[in-house]
Order: structure tokens, then sequence, then C-alpha cells
């Protein structure tokens, strides 16, 4: 899924117009980014956090039986 499928879906399931989808869209990357080059972790419940470092990465939040040898 690319950006402007992503705002157009959020816009349709938002009810709301999707250039007005695509500006939160942009706000949002825009807040990640910002945190993350501050040094800041950045948490989205439900899917991961952003880590900040010399090499930035996403980590899925772990869900029970999901992980080998786990259950």
């Amino acid at each position: 899924m690319n950006k402007r499928e992503l705002a157009a879906r959020l816009a349709r399931e938002s009810r709301i117009p999707k250039a007005e989808a695509a500006d939160q869209l942009d706000r949002l990357v825009r807040d990640i980014l910002r945190r993350l080059r501050k040094g800041k972790p950045v948490s989205l419940p439900g899917l991961g956090t952003f880590v900040p470092g010399a090499r930035p990465e996403f980590r899925f939040e772990d869900q029970p039986g999901t992980r080998p040898g786990k259950k």
C-alpha cells in the first residue's frame, strides 16, 4: 500500500475528504520523524515501535503464540 492508497482508505473509513486525510498522514509521518531525530522512540499501539539510533528500526509488538517456542 502506498501513501495515496493509505490516505484514500483513511478518508473513506473516517468519512473525511481525501486531501484532509493526506494532510493528517503527512503530519503523522512528520511527527514520527521529528521524535526519532530527537532520539525518542515512537510507539504505535497494537503495531510496534520505531526505535532511533545509528540504524533506525521498527520493532513489531510480540503477540502470544507468534514467537518460536512460545505458546
